[in-house]
C-alpha cells in the first residue's frame, strides 16, 4: 500500500482532502490526521473491521480501549447510553479540548471499539483540521496515537510515515501539535468522577468544576493489573529504543550521577543521552554524552510536555543506547510529563 501525506494548514482546510480522507473511512480504511494533544490513527469507530484495522496496524492489545472522536457535543448521546450532568460542565468548561469522558456506551458502538468494555471513551478535539475530518468522515473516528505501539507518540508526521508507511493510504499532516501530550481521561461513569490518565486538563481543573475528583491509584504504578478502563493505563508506553532512566534529586547531584554513568556507559562503546532543561544543560560534559537535549524551562511546564515526544523520538533517529532524564514536578501539567516518563522508563528511577 501508498501511503501519501497532504499537508493541510489550520487557516486553510482543503474541504477536496476531507472528503477524499473521508470517503478512505467509510470504504474501512484509516487515515492519520493531526489533533492538538498528538497525531491520531483514525478509523471508523462503528466498523468493527475498522477497529481491529487499527490494532493491527498499531500491534496494540485488542483489550485496550480506542477513544472516539466527535466534532459536535450533541453527537454524544448518540455513542453514550447515558450522559449525565457532569459530562455536559466538564463540556462546557473544556470542550472543544484535550479531555476525554468516560461514559456507559450505547448499543450502537462496537465491543471492538471499547476493548470489550460496556463503556466508551468520547473526546470534541479543538484542532480546525481533525475537526474537519471527523466530520467528513461522519462524525465518529475511532483514533488511538499513531504510532506502533510502545513507542513515543507522534507530534509530528513524519514520525507518523515512519510507523505508518506501507500501512495506512493517507497522513494528515497540520505541522506541529501544540500541546505534546495525550487527552486527560476522566471516568464518570462511578460513584466519584475518577482520573485515569493526566493530561493538559489538570485534576486541579476538572475539581473546579466538579468538585471532588478521585485518581485511579494505578496511575502512576509499575505493574497496573486488570483490564485497563482507558488508553494508556496497563501497557508500557511512549518508550525510545535505548534503556531509559528516570534521575530525581537536587540539580548538582543528578547531574554528577548522569555524567558518571554516561562515563562507564561511553567507556562500553553505548551511545549516551541525556534529557535536560534549559537551566540545568551547563551541568552536563559533553566529553562522555553524545547527546544532551533540553526540553525547555522547568519554569514552563507547557514547554516540557510539548518537546517530551519529539525528543524521545530523536533518542531514536540518532541510535541513542543509554539515555537519563531528569525528574519533575508531579503537580499541575507536571504529573502528565511524569506519568509518560515514568511509563516510557518502565519505571526504572534513580534518586540521588
Amino acid at each position: 500500500m501508498e501511503t501519501r501525506v497532504v499537508f493541510q494548514s489550520e487557516q486553510n482546510i482543503d474541504r477536496n482532502v476531507m472528503e477524499e480522507a473521508g470517503r478512505l473511512i467509510r470504504a474501512g480504511e484509516l487515515v492519520a490526521f493531526p489533533t492538538e494533544t498528538v497525531y491520531g490513527l483514525g478509523g471508523d469507530a462503528l466498523n468493527t473491521a475498522s477497529s481491529a484495522k487499527i490494532y493491527q496496524a498499531k500491534g496494540r492489545p485488542s483489550d485496550n480501549p480506542l477513544i472516539i472522536h466527535i466534532c459536535r457535543f450533541e453527537d454524544i448521546y448518540e455513542i453514550c447510553s447515558q450522559v449525565p450532568p457532569q459530562a455536559g460542565k466538564l463540556a462546557q468548561a473544556f470542550w472543544p479540548g484535550p479531555l476525554t469522558m468516560i461514559l456507559p456506551k450505547a448499543d450502537r458502538v462496537p465491543g471492538e471499539t471499547t476493548g470489550g468494555l460496556d463503556t466508551v471513551a468520547v473526546r470534541f478535539p479543538s484542532h480546525p483540521v481533525a475537526r474537519a475530518f471527523i466530520e467528513a468522515a461522519g462524525g465518529f473516528i475511532a483514533a488511538p496515537s499513531a504510532n506502533v505501539s510502545g513507542k513515543p507518540s507522534p507530534t509530528l508526521a513524519k514520525y507518523v510515515l515512519e510507523d505508518m508507511n506501507g500501512k495506512i493510504p493517507l497522513i494528515i499532516d497540520g505541522g506541529a501539535v501544540g500541546i505534546g501530550v495525550e487527552s486527560t481521561i476522566i471516568d464518570l461513569t462511578g460513584r466519584e468522577p475518577e482520573l485515569l490518565r493526566p493530561g493538559y486538563i489538570t485534576r486541579e481543573m476538572l475539581s473546579e468544576v466538579l468538585g471532588r475528583v478521585e485518581q485511579d491509584q494505578t496511575m502512576m504504578e509499575a505493574h497496573p493489573t486488570g483490564r485497563p478502563k482507558a488508553p494508556g493505563m496497563r501497557y508500557r508506553h511512549y518508550a525510545p529504543k535505548g534503556e531509559l532512566t528516570l534521575v530525581s534529586g537536587e540539580a548538582a547531584r543528578v547531574a554528577s550521577y548522569i555524567n558518571e554513568q554516561c562515563g562507564l556507559a561511553k567507556a562500553e562503546h553505548r551511545k549516551t543521552g541525556v534529557l535536560c532543561t534549559q537551566e540545568s544543560l551547563p551541568l552536563y560534559q559533553a566529553s562522555v554524552i553524545d547527546s544532551v537535549k533540553s526540553m525547555g524551562s522547568r519554569e514552563s511546564q507547557e514547554s516540557i510536555a510539548r518537546e517530551l515526544y519529539r525528543v524521545l523520538r530523536e533518542c531514536d533517529d540518532e541510535g541513542l543506547e543509554v539515555i537519563f532524564a531528569e525528574s519533575f514536578s508531579d503537580e499541575g501539567l507536571g504529573q502528565a510529563v511524569m506519568n509518560r516518563l515514568l511509563k516510557a522508563a518502565g519505571h526504572r528511577t534513580v534518586e540521588v
